[in-house]
């Protein structure tokens, strides 16, 4: 047994086991073309209807209203950018909390370049957005999308989705909800009009995006036309993955325990942590947060040397941090939060991590980062 404890789940939970047997099986029975009319092609265009049944039924929505992406992050850039280019005539104006996911804010800047606004509103130091000032933002003639996350991806602060989508329904204004992080493991909130979440959160395979567009609200592709996914996604359905995905997702929101109890050894961590390593903080809300994720921050600490040794002593972690190879600047999350951004670590923990684990990090912690410290000059 391997002694490496895997505590990225927030950026991709490992294969359900139920998606492991279901996908064997659809890769044998639904490799053909479901939108042909020969047997194989049946068989393969039933098991992808019983999918998007399933995942409908775990969403609250029709399966009309859902389709299918290649990831989340498709799904994410679909509806935005659809729902922006089907309500056109209503305005160009765009709103998105400052802690969205980047391909949000990604959307965003396109919508920008072709000459729509964005309105950003910031966050809390717990990183939650006020419920107010969303409210105006959402106000403001000519308004035509809002976008807020069920719970931020990078220190796992729940929004205020339900009051957001109460504004957002008094001024006819479409909300659409990323729910990468919670789509599985919590009750999806009411009123969103478009929906987003990506099946490798949730211990489904990496390839496969759910959209979901409420019926009655404008939404045309910003791609061109295909016959595929009710016409909002184009290209061949991977079959085999999306009969996958929908099984991690009904077995996982089936297993609401399970959150429990990753949801106690967070607590156990939020709560250790700044009792035994010095200068740390706790960033994101201690209560209303997703189950699995706990994030800290710890000063004079190079926050890739950080993640580095904990690699090395068998814990993948992530980071928000500057200090990382991948984005040489602080987090967008953090630097809205204003919170501090040196020695940042993501923990986030998956379906069946054990208490010994927890155990082992929070033993190993200390030492790591004094040292760390000490190397450079301020222990």
């Amino acid at each position: 047994m391997s002694l490496v404890a895997y505590f990225d789940a927030a950026s991709s939970e490992p294969l359900h086991p139920q998606a492991r047997e279901a996908l064997l099986t659809a890769i044998d029975a639904g490799w053909a073309d479901p939108a042909r009319l020969y047997g194989q092609a049946r068989r393969a265009h039933l098991l992808l209807e019983q999918a998007r049944t399933e995942v409908a039924e775990v969403l609250g929505a029709r399966p009309d209203e859902v389709s299918f992406t290649t990831s989340g992050t498709q799904a994410v850039h679909l509806g935005v950018l659809g729902t922006l280019h089907g309500r056109h005539r209503a305005g160009r104006h765009l709103v998105v909390s400052a802690v969205e996911h980047s391909s949000v804010l990604h959307a965003g800047q396109v919508h920008e370049r072709e000459g729509g606004t964005v309105e950003t509103v910031g966050v809390t130091l717990s990183g939650r957005v006020d419920p107010g000032r969303f409210a105006e933002a959402v106000a403001r003639p000519g308004t035509a999308l809002a976008c807020l996350q069920t719970a931020n991806h990078e220190v796992g602060t729940l929004q205020p989705v339900a009051e957001a989508a109460a504004a957002c329904r008094e001024h006819g204004v479409p909300l659409l909800v990323d729910a990468a992080q919670t789509a599985g493991r919590m009750p999806l909130p009411q009123g969103w009009s478009v929906l987003a979440a990506s099946a490798h959160k949730w211990g489904g395979p990496a390839g496969v995006g759910v959209l979901a567009v409420r019926k009655g609200t404008r939404f045309r592709s910003y791609l061109p036309e295909d016959e595929r996914e009710r016409r909002r996604v184009p290209g061949f359905e991977n079959v085999p993955a999306i009969v996958a995905a929908a099984a991690a997702l009904r077995a996982t929101a089936a297993e609401a325990g399970e959150q429990a109890r990753l949801s106690t050894l967070v607590d156990r961590i939020r709560r250790t942590v700044p009792e035994i390593v010095p200068d740390v903080e706790v960033i994101g809300d201690p209560v209303d947060r997703a189950p699995h994720i706990v994030t800290f921050s710890c000063l004079y600490v190079d926050g890739e040397a950080l993640l580095t040794e904990l690699d090395k002593a068998g814990f993948a972690v992530s980071s928000g941090s500057s200090c990382t190879a991948s984005t040489l600047r602080p987090s967008h999350v953090l630097e809205a939060m204003g919170v501090l951004t040196h020695g940042n670590v993501r923990v986030s923990l998956p379906r069946g991590a054990s208490a010994d684990e927890v155990d082992r990090f929070l033993a190993a912690l200390p030492e790591l980062v004094r040292r760390i410290r000490q190397d450079a000059g301020v222990a």
